[in-house]
């Protein structure tokens, strides 16, 4: 039993879910025609064919199935009343065989599972409303004689039903709870997939962005102080200019295809290191002592990290006289340190939204590696992050 999404048939699907369904029906509706004795008695096959079929489709259009099945035993019930010819063999009292009540059952299940509340309840009505009538027609046929008298087993047929619809029912009831508790999940790892990608475009967009603006800024308080100052700072302004709208292009590209919203790191680490040092302006001492290869990836993620370092000191530390940067790697990890010795300033470059830190910690955490960051005495910040390298 399963819900067809599509209005049109998929019967690839159809037909992977419903096979034991349609294979028991088959089966059982063979055994039930090999018990036929009598000529007459044929007839009940297209009907009994029909109703096996609408069960099998069932899926599709729970509720318009619900209808087609009903009118299909009422008909299948009035013409074999017609002809004078019971259903053989039937399963209760006279009115209906195996096949067709487990049609009946497969139908209420579905109808259960994939139909509003309102329409199973009316279309579980409607099928057990024909499954009476199927009785109460063919009563008269199997028992001529005895039609006003109460069968002793009746009540053992009427207990055997009613175990049958609760069956029907509470299997309908499990798969409908079961598709709730899928569709619960599927939103919720979607909505999670959605907030990672959006948490990881807000570190690009910070980390990248941020630090090429944080850069213009810089330059443009500095610029402001001479003339032969904005001399000089104008031509860098012009390159961290031109590189935050090669930033915002890579984040566009993100959003549209789902490519690397960041640049690639090059073959070279410590060659990234050294020009993310050369465009802060600060001034910068590098140690490194790699002793292991870095993957691509790592390596892009160390480099946003030590550009988000340097893009913090530029914007909270003022008098800063060095800043350190050391990258190293040992026993399958790798070691980032990034410290100066500046003092806090008042108010940061541009404000502060205070996800500098926050993105951090996510990336390394990401990485599984541990974060930390905090003031050094006297004076000054320091960064420190481990990665491991596998």
């Amino acid at each position: 039993m399963y819900r067809v999404e599509s209005t049109d048939l998929n019967w690839r699907l159809l037909a992977k879910r419903q096979w034991p369904l349609a294979l028991s029906l088959t089966a059982i509706a063979l055994l039930e025609t090999n018990a036929i004795t009598t000529g007459p008695g044929w007839w009940q096959v297209p009907g009994v064919v029909v109703i096996c079929v609408i069960a099998v489709l069932a899926p599709c259009r729970p509720f318009d199935a619900a209808l087609a099945l009903t009118f299909a035993i009422a008909c299948t019930a009035v013409y074999m009343r017609l002809l004078g010819v019971a259903i053989t063999p039937h399963l209760f009292w006279s009115g209906s065989n195996i096949s067709m009540t487990g049609a009946a059952m497969a139908t209420i299940a579905i109808l259960v599972r994939e139909a509003s509340r309102a329409r199973a309840v009316v279309g579980t009505v409607l099928v057990l409303a024909a499954m009476a009538a199927a009785e109460v027609l063919g009563w008269p046929i199997v028992a001529p004689v005895a039609y006003d008298e109460w069968s002793p087993d009746a009540f053992n047929y009427s207990i055997a039903a009613a175990v049958l619809l609760i069956m029907a029912v509470g299997t309908g009831l499990y798969f409908r709870a079961r598709d709730n508790e899928r569709s619960s999940q599927l939103a919720a790892s979607v909505a999670a997939a959605q907030n990672a990608e959006r948490m990881a475009l807000a570190r690009e967009l910070h980390d990248v962005v941020a630090h090429y603006v944080t850069a213009i800024v810089v330059h443009a308080q500095a610029g402001q102080l001479s003339r032969e100052a904005a001399e000089q700072v104008l031509p860098t302004i012009e390159s961290s200019g031109y590189e935050a709208l090669t930033a915002m292009r890579r984040l566009v590209g993100t959003l549209r295809d789902g490519e690397s919203a960041g640049p690639a790191a090059s073959s070279s680490l410590v060659d990234d290191v050294r020009a993310l040092a050369e465009e802060s302006g600060l001034p910068v001492r590098l140690s490194f002592d790699l002793q292991d290869a870095v993957p691509q990836e790592l390596a892009r993620s160390v480099l946003r990290l030590v550009q988000e370092s340097l893009t913090n000191t530029q914007k909270h530390a003022a008098a800063v006289s060095s800043v350190d940067v050391s990258l190293s790697s040992r026993d399958g990890s790798l070691f980032l340190t990034v410290s100066d010795d500046g003092i806090a300033s008042g108010v940061p470059v541009g404000g502060s939204g205070g996800y500098g830190l926050v993105g951090m910690r996510e990336r390394v955490e990401l990485l599984g590696g541990t974060f930390s960051a905090g003031r050094r005495e006297p004076t000054g910040w320091t960064v420190r992050a481990e990665l491991p390298l596998a």
